[in-house]
């Protein structure tokens, strides 16, 4: 038996038996994320976290990217999306996968429909957490650009595969299900500060931080 699949078994054994005190989403978040180390571990194709499958490659502007983690997003009690982090290298550091200059992508599997305003107000409420407000002006125009692509989104789908793609040149490109959606944003300032709402030193869930840097700290 592997020392990760012994821990998989391990927590979970404590979870029934409510020998910790913690709430059960982050518990299953932390299994969630347990998991998926064995699986890229493994070298599979690809992995399932809530069971939605996840590629373990993907290709940005031409470069092969890795998966670095994945993980199950909730609101309160509910399911929200299964977001993926691909890297050029895996990297446990938040601060490292921030700043990287090389490619990266984000992208949210929903497993519930979301309207355009909702997704609109969770990314803004996240650049509003982790930036200052002069930053926030800094980049508000670029901000006001993503709002108008993303409202062409009408109601995402359960299912529906939103990526996000941050290219060296400083653009971020969205798609759709593999569609592009309007016109690449350009700014290194408001690359970082979109992808601050995953990797920023205030992230609303913790523990799907520690998921998509693969930590099961």
């Amino acid at each position: 038996m592997t020392r990760v699949s012994a821990a998989v078994i391990f927590a979970a054994a404590r979870l029934a038996a409510g020998g910790w005190a913690v709430e059960r989403d982050a518990m299953k978040q932390w299994l969630l994320t347990v998991a998926l180390a064995t699986t890229l571990c493994g070298g599979a194709g690809a992995t399932t976290v809530d069971g939605i499958r996840v590629a373990n490659t993907a290709e940005v502007g031409g470069t092969q990217l890795v998966l670095n983690g994945a993980g199950l997003r909730t609101k309160f009690f509910f399911h929200v999306y299964v977001g993926a982090l691909y890297l050029r290298t895996r990297t446990t550091d938040r601060v490292r996968a921030l700043t990287d200059p090389g490619p990266k992508r984000l992208s949210m599997t929903l497993t519930r429909n979301l309207n355009a305003g909702q997704l609109i107000d969770a990314l803004r409420q996240g650049i509003a957490r982790n930036d200052s407000p002069a930053e926030q002006a800094r980049i508000a125009p670029k901000v006001t650009a993503m709002i108008d692509l993303m409202r062409t989104f009408g109601e995402a789908k359960n299912g529906d595969l939103i990526a996000i793609d941050f290219l060296p040149d400083g653009t971020t490109r969205f798609s759709l299900n593999g569609r592009p959606e309007g016109a690449p944003i350009a700014g290194r300032n408001f690359q970082r500060g979109l992808l601050a709402v995953w990797l920023g030193g205030n992230p609303e869930q913790v523990t799907f931080q520690r998921a998509l840097l693969g930590r099961s700290d």
